[in-house]
Formats: structure tokens, C-alpha cells, sequence
């Protein structure tokens, strides 16, 4: 409830200063600054709660942004699901390289350089084919509209962007307090101890990974609709990514409106950091997070953890 009323706090304040500003300036500037909070909120899903560090979040951004002007701009019958077309999209293409990249165990510098690289190749097919413009890339026509998502004012892209980043501080809250979420940081502190008390890592990464997406595709979106104009650089280039990695501070990490509300602005609370716990304060919170009893079978997993790692460090002084 505490991070219901926070969130709702931050709108309404948002709102109400959105609706007594009337210079240009101010009102771009917020707009700008939930476009960048929405970002890193997105990266943070995977990055903070998932310990899956990317460094290529900018082929989701540009797969949500090409659908989004390709599908407002062939046929005014789509343009009310564009966004979900997005959206979609940019999922699609994130479960693809989640299934083919944690299938085979990569995380760390090996996962950043895979969506590096992914996002990448993205951009040399966007220059190559017809339908993305090329080098040149899109214009999106104007009409401005509700089901568009084009206005008049900056107020209602405000409004539209608030939307989004409400929406993932609602799924940020959720990843506190549900089981997945404390699946998701399980296997981010210790991804053999979280399988040996049952946790699936393959489907919990794949999980955050698609989240993650779903955000970034609709900032894409988003992106689109301001501009009005897209092109492979924009899309698949690192700009994207770094906006999303930059400007995180890591003393606001657990609080869903972190990402929205940071001591630097808009900074992604990335829970990244993992701070020793003392041990009985430790199984009280697992036993919480994943149920009545579940402590035993934690402590037990832990032990099997510490185990494999010295197994692991032995095998490497051996070699």
C-alpha cells in the first residue's frame, strides 16, 4: 500500500504541476524527464532486479519505434494498435534472444556484448531493407489525435508518457513484493543456490528480460510519436542504451518510484548491489519472500551454493 500511495503521490504531483505550468520550456522539460525515467525504469527490470546487465537495450527501443511509424504509417485501420504492435514486437525479439542467450548460460560481460551486438546487426538490417526507409529512415505523418497519440500540446504527451511510467512503477512495486520478483533477485544473488530450491532460472530471466522489452518498445513508441521521425542510428544506436544505463543512484535501489523520483532525476533504482545481510536477517527475509518453511530448504540451498563455488575455486587453482 505504501508504494501504491507513492505512486499515485508522484502522479498527482506531476499532473498538477503539468497543469499549472504553461511555459514551453518547463513542460518539455518533464516531458523529457519521464521519457528518460521510463527508460531507465525499463533497464532496470533486467538489469537492477534481474543482475543481467545490457548494454544493447536499444534494439527494443528501435524494434517498438519501426513497428509504431510502419504501422501508423500503411493504413489508418492499424493506427489504433500501433502501440500494441509495438509493444509486442519488441517482446517478441527480446524472448528470442532471451531463449537463445540464457539457454546457454551467458550473463555478465558475455550477456552486455550478445544485446550489444544484436542491436547492432538490427541497424545494418534497418539501413538495408525497403520498408524501414534505409539510411534515410521515416517520417511519421501528422494527425493529431487521441487513438494517434499526437497532440497539440506538450501536455498530452505528458500525460501519455506519465501513463508508461506509472504503468512500470506499478510492475516495479510488483517485482517487490511477488513471488517471481523474489525468484528474479534470488537468481541474481546466486543463480545455484536459487536452482536448488526449485527456481526455474531459465524461465525467471526469460520473464524479465520480455518485462524489460515491453518498456523499452513503448519509450520507442513514444520517441516516435514526439518526433515524428526515426532512422537506424536513432533506433539501434547506443544512444538509447546509455540513456538508459546513465544516471542511476544506487541509494535509492528498492523503492518503486526510484526510477521517477532519484536524487539525480531520473535515475533507474538499480538494485545491483548486493549488501552483505546478516544470516538470520537474510533466511527471515526468504522465508517471507517464498513462503512458511521455505527457510530450510534456503539455508540448505545456500550450502549448496557455497559448496559449487569452492568446488569452482579449487578447479581454478588446480588449472
Amino acid at each position: 500500500m505504501k508504494d501504491l500511495a507513492a505512486i499515485a503521490a508522484f502522479a498527482a504531483a506531476v499532473g498538477g504541476l503539468t497543469l499549472g505550468l504553461d511555459s514551453g520550456v518547463w513542460l518539455t522539460f518533464i516531458m523529457m524527464a519521464l521519457y528518460a525515467s521510463l527508460l531507465a525504469q525499463s533497464w532496470n527490470m533486467l538489469g537492477g532486479y534481474g543482475g543481467q546487465f545490457s548494454f544493447g537495450h536499444a534494439l527494443f527501443f528501435g524494434t517498438g519505434a519501426y513497428v509504431q511509424a510502419i504501422a501508423q504509417s500503411t493504413s489508418a485501420g492499424t493506427r489504433g494498435f500501433a502501440l500494441l504492435a509495438a509493444v509486442a514486437a519488441a517482446t517478441c525479439v527480446a524472448a528470442f534472444l532471451g531463449a537463445l542467450t540464457f539457454r546457454y548460460g551467458l550473463k555478465g560481460s558475455y550477456f552486455a556484448l550478445v544485446t550489444l551486438a544484436f542491436a547492432e546487426v538490427f541497424r545494418i538490417l534497418a539501413v538495408s531493407v525497403d520498408f524501414t526507409g534505409g539510411g534515410v529512415g521515416l517520417m511519421l505523418p501528422l494527425h493529431e489525435s487521441f487513438a494517434d497519440m499526437q497532440f497539440a500540446s506538450r501536455r498530452g504527451y505528458i500525460g501519455l508518457v506519465l501513463g508508461f511510467v506509472v504503468a512500470a512503477m506499478l510492475v516495479t512495486s510488483w517485482l517487490r513484493h511477488s513471488r517471481f520478483g523474489a525468484q528474479l533477485q534470488a537468481v541474481r544473488d546466486n543463480e545455484d543456490a536459487a536452482r536448488a530450491i526449485g527456481v526455474d532460472p531459465w524461465s525467471v530471466k526469460l520473464g524479465a528480460i520480455t518485462l524489460s522489452a515491453a518498456f523499452m518498445g513503448a519509450g520507442g513508441a513514444f520517441y516516435v510519436q514526439v518526433f515524428q521521425y526515426i532512422d537506424p542510428g536513432l533506433a539501434f544506436g547506443p544512444v538509447s542504451s546509455v540513456e538508459a544505463l546513465g544516471g542511476r543512484d544506487r541509494r535509492r535501489h528498492g523503492h518503486a518510484v526510484g526510477p521517477g523520483t532519484g536524487r539525480r532525476g531520473a535515475a533507474p533504482a538499480c538494485r545491483t548491489d548486493a549488501q552483505p545481510v546478516r544470516p538470520v536477517a537474510r533466511l527471515e527475509h526468504d522465508r517471507l519472500r517464498l513462503g512458511a518453511g521455505a527457510h530450510r530448504d534456503v539455508r540448505a540451498a545456500r550450502v549448496v551454493g557455497r559448496g559449487a563455488q569452492r568446488a569452482r575455486d579449487d578447479s581454478g587453482r588446480r588449472d
